[in-house]
């Protein structure tokens, strides 16, 4: 079973940067696509970004695109999220997520096809 841990979220002034990351340990999925999810208050989980295993292929939300850039260290299995020009719309618990399978586009946004969930980290952005 792998372990996924986030961290970086905190407070943030509109306008402002954060970079989030995740941590996969124990059995982690060799082939692994990894991605981003949010969920605020009310709301549900919306996608934000994903990555495939080698990094070669991104996929991002639309209301992050241009402004969320998500990159992977496959030596440190950790996948970075770096939030750019944030909005308080943006405010929201952050959630990391790993699948068994490699990513495609067309399922990459599909929370229903990620095998595993992290406890999730705090992003708030105030205006």
């Amino acid at each position: 079973q792998v372990q996924l841990v986030e961290s970086g979220g905190g407070l943030v002034q509109a306008g402002g940067s954060l970079r989030l990351s995740c941590a996969a340990s124990g059995r982690a999925f060799s082939t692994a696509g990894k991605g981003w999810f949010r969920q605020a208050p009310g709301k549900e989980r919306e996608f934000v970004a994903a990555i495939s295993w080698s990094g070669a292929n991104t996929y991002y939300g639309d209301s992050v695109k241009g402004r969320f850039t998500i990159t992977r260290d496959i030596a440190k299995n950790t996948v970075y999220l770096q939030m750019n020009s944030l909005k308080p719309e943006d405010t929201a618990v952050y959630y990391c997520a790993a699948t068994k399978v490699d990513l495609r586009a067309d399922v990459a946004g599909d929370n229903a096809r990620y095998d595993a969930w992290g406890q999730g980290t705090q992003v708030t952005v105030s205006s």
